[in-house]
């Protein structure tokens, strides 16, 4: 994918490209809403049908390997996410609060979109404090489908070695 660039042109519009990562940039917190509401049933309905989603660590990352805590290859391995988070999953009652930053279009091209962005999750335990669970980037690529963007692939890339609790749901 070629840097942000416009069919016929080398250079897109300043005004396309505000245009799309405000777009990118609701997509982002519409997901956020979602996830912070536990709304998981719908996480699903963000990605293609062919949709890739993988939580890894930024070494990992760097070194090319496709290895994540979570990787979930298509809508099916999606739903069988949120079905294992639902009904066999046992853990500590808790609230997540995801805040995304920094949207950047990276490329555009071949119907495609990538986009990157910050990511922080904060996590607050029933009887317990708030804390940073997790920080990152997403690494994004983006289609449309019937008018809208949909995910066929996020990469969250976490900063951190070591994950403090347990990683149960989508970041």
């Amino acid at each position: 994918m070629s840097s942000p660039a416009r069919h016929g042109s080398n250079q897109p519009l300043a005004a396309e490209l505000r245009e799309l990562r405000l777009e990118i940039e609701e997509f982002n917190t519409e997901y956020a809403r979602v996830l912070d509401e536990g709304d998981l049933e719908t996480w699903p309905d963000f990605f293609t049908d062919d949709g890739l989603y993988r939580i890894t660590s930024r070494e990992n990352a760097v070194d090319d390997l496709p290895i994540g805590l979570i990787y979930c290859d298509g809508r099916g391995m999606l739903i069988d996410r949120v079905r294992a988070i639902l009904k066999t999953t046992t853990h500590e009652p808790r609230y997540l609060r995801h805040f995304n930053s920094n949207v950047r279009v990276a490329g555009i091209g071949d119907g495609r979109v990538s986009s990157n962005s910050n990511y922080l999750v904060v996590e607050t335990l029933m009887e317990g404090g708030t804390d940073i669970f997790q920080s990152g980037r997403y690494e994004d690529t983006f289609v449309r489908v019937d008018g809208s963007l949909r995910l066929s692939a996020r990469h969250c890339i976490y900063d951190t070695l070591l994950i403090t609790n347990a990683l149960i749901y989508p970041v």
